[in-house]
């Protein structure tokens, strides 16, 4: 019985899933299992589509080739994290109450950093653009995902970078607990959590190891459909779904690069943001009368 199948029986009552990682769009009541032209066809239905308004057209195979660049939020951007300045008492006080350690800065910037990798998984753009059904399991994968690829850039800058990637891992993990304790998992919480573990290490290194200078350029290709889309993890290929789990492969892989990119700065406070995976509407240009 794989993890997963093992996952699905905790949590097989549909309200559970509803309610595991509820945090708004709400997830679909159904089972830790999902088919991919199911999924492909919900994505691109006419009523989707009408309903949101005018959505831009994705072509998967010609997505994510553009040149890495860094991620790095300008200075001016609205979406800045930055800790108050304060002055007189009031930064007194809170020098006293160690507001300004250098572990209490990691924190906060470990909150942020994580906050940036939820409010991308949780977009229903990211859903629609890989077609994948957002059950638990692909929320969870999508989520390894994006930490791997955080804690990956954060090995770059040595202990500091382990150390801070250690304040993320607690954040996820209390996040995650949370999440699955609001679902109603109680009774074998600790044990359901474990297996989750489990899967999360797994493929972190799976994820290591395909994009390892010896893997081969199909490795991550292979790797991403079996921890994200793949019911059992061992099953070939959806010939249908291939398009998406290669686009979701250059994703990863640019992303990986791009944050390479981003400054130590950025990473460790925060203030950077995936690349956005759904393109951009153009604006219509208004005709002069």
């Amino acid at each position: 019985m794989s993890r997963w199948r093992t996952v699905a029986s905790r949590l097989s009552a549909p309200h559970l899933l509803s309610r595991a990682f509820s945090k708004p769009p709400p997830l679909l009541p159904q089972p830790l299992s999902r088919t991919f032209s199911k999924a492909a066809a919900t994505s691109h239905s006419p009523s989707a589509a009408s309903s949101a308004g005018p959505r831009p057209e994705v072509r998967l195979n010609s997505m994510f080739l553009s040149k890495p660049s860094s991620l790095a939020l300008p200075p001016d951007s609205p979406l800045r994290a930055e800790d108050p300045h304060y002055e007189g008492i009031k930064r007194l006080m809170l020098t006293l109450l160690l507001f300004y350690s250098k572990q209490s800065k990691s924190i906060r910037g470990a909150n942020t950093v994580y906050h940036r990798i939820t409010s991308h998984v949780d977009k229903p753009d990211i859903y629609e653009v890989f077609q994948l059904e957002k059950t638990f399991k692909t929320t969870f994968s999508l989520l390894v995902l994006h930490m791997w690829l955080v804690l990956r850039r954060l090995k770059e800058e040595g202990k500091d970078g382990v150390k801070f990637g250690q304040y993320i891992y607690e954040t996820y993990n209390h996040d995650v607990e949370l999440r699955v304790s609001k679902a109603g998992v109680n009774l074998l919480l600790t044990k359901w959590m474990k297996e989750l573990e489990k899967i999360f290490y797994g493929n972190i290194v799976k994820y290591d190891t395909a994009i390892s200078p010896e893997a081969s350029q199909d490795d991550l290709v292979n790797v991403i459909w079996r921890n994200v889309y793949a019911d059992e993890g061992s099953e070939p290929m959806d010939a249908a779904a291939t398009p998406a789990v290669q686009a979701l492969a250059r994703y990863t892989r640019r992303e990986a690069t791009c944050l390479s990119l981003t400054d130590k700065e950025a990473v460790f406070s925060g203030n950077f943001k995936f690349t956005t995976v759904l393109p951009t509407v153009p604006s219509p240009v208004k005709r002069r009368r």
